[in-house]
């Protein structure tokens, strides 16, 4: 395989049983995207759409995610960012980096899946209690 410059969205309920290089496939119900990785290793990168972990914009022709695609997982660790379409490489993370990385977005998931105490009734509410008749 071969180092991909651009991805191509391809809206879908589920992915395809093999996905096709230069393609990056969205699916909205499952909240969820995935590529192979465009480094041309071969494998498969999903990522998972959320406040916490990434997000997804169309402009209507072309997909940016955000935050920038680490695959500290795999063989090849490559980085990079996907943007309008193409592909933005970005330097080497180290080994503290990856680490250090790895710990925020575990921060930032625990976040997410907390539910808050329930508080005190806010102002809005006791206001509205006054105006009941």
């Amino acid at each position: 395989m071969t180092t991909q410059d651009t991805l191509r969205p391809v809206f879908t309920e589920t992915f395809p049983p093999r996905m096709e290089p230069g393609m990056l496939y969205v699916s909205i119900p499952y909240r969820t995207c995935g590529h192979l990785c465009c480094c041309g290793c071969g494998n498969e990168v999903v990522t998972p759409l959320s406040p916490a972990q990434w997000s997804l914009t169309f402009d209507g022709e072309n997909v940016s995610l955000s935050p920038s695609i680490g695959n500290w997982s795999l063989p090849c660790q490559s980085h990079y960012w996907i943007r309008e379409g193409r592909i933005r490489w970005s330097r080497r993370y180290s080994a503290a980096e990856i680490d250090q990385n790895r710990a925020r977005d575990r921060r930032l998931l625990d976040l997410e899946t907390t539910v808050p105490e329930p508080g005190p009734p806010s102002r809005l509410r006791r206001y509205l209690r006054f105006l009941r008749p």
